[in-house]
């Protein structure tokens, strides 16, 4: 709390190791939110802008991390500068693509690069991408529980739900991906579809790019401050292996020190 009132005062090494301390936070729900990358590290950056110009109203009455998920999840739940936004997805249609997509007839577009390691980016990116066949809402309850596994009243208080109801609604969803994977998918479930026959068809439709692999290429990270408030709804937490946690990228922490060095640093620590 020290260091928070040091950055709100204007203090701008505190505000700097206040930024830094939850950017990986934001990246990760972003990237769960949005779905690609590019997405996520462009609405990261918005969110910390957003931290800055509402620091001062954090009062302490709930975590500084509970607050920080409040702030980014709003951002989030009505961002519409990404592509999933502009082109929405449904459990319909990406399981109608795997049953039916003709995967036989694409040229070799790897590029030299691996076929294991193009599967693995291939695997990580599609279980990132079906979640945006949930409605914004329903993600933002799938991501706090099953990802950051964050405990029915924070949730609750961050989501504006009740604990019972938000336990309710995480138990549903859990299921419709649970059930979805066991369907389709032959990765973490029964179904027929396997990263390694799909890799050609998944590059020719710009879904993985051979020259930019994104989730093979960043580094894991474990967040156990968060974990820490973990709580477990139900059953099929194991089916959900897929929701690893990742370093942000450098980029956005050069964000932070040219936003505190720029001339905007002055309006926004004003504001």
């Amino acid at each position: 709390m020290d260091l928070i009132k040091k950055a709100t005062a204007g203090d701008k090494e505190a505000l700097e190791t206040v930024l830094v301390s939850v950017q990986d936070l934001i990246f990760n729900l972003s990237l769960r939110m949005l779905g690609t990358f590019p997405d996520a590290e462009d609405a990261t950056q918005d969110i910390l802008v957003k931290l800055i110009t509402n620091l001062s109203s954090f009062k302490g009455e709930s975590s500084f991390t509970t607050w920080v998920f409040s702030i980014a999840s709003n951002h989030l739940k009505d961002h519409k500068k990404h592509m999933f936004a502009k082109f929405p997805l449904s459990f319909e249609f990406y399981g109608d693509d795997i049953k039916n997509a003709d995967i036989s007839d694409v040229p070799d577009l790897t590029q030299d690069v691996e076929q294991a390691i193009l599967a693995e980016e291939l695997k990580l990116s599609c279980t990132n991408v079906m979640l945006q066949c949930l409605d914004a809402e329903s993600r933002c309850i799938f991501i706090l529980g099953t990802m950051f596994r964050v405990d029915s009243r924070i949730a609750g208080d961050i989501l504006g739900m009740t604990p019972e109801a938000y336990r309710q609604r995480l138990s549903r969803i859990r299921k419709k991906v649970a059930d979805f994977l066991k369907e389709y998918c032959g990765e973490y479930g029964n179904g027929t579809c396997r990263c390694a026959d799909r890799v050609n068809y998944a590059i020719k439709n710009h879904r993985i790019h051979p020259a930019q692999l994104y989730f093979t290429k960043a580094v894991p990270k474990e967040m156990q401050e968060v974990k820490d408030a973990m709580e477990e709804i139900d059953g099929i937490s194991h089916e959900f292996s897929f929701c690893k946690t990742y370093q942000s990228p450098g980029s956005l922490k050069r964000f932070i020190e040219d936003f505190l060095d720029g001339p905007s640093f002055s309006v926004v620590g004003n504001a």
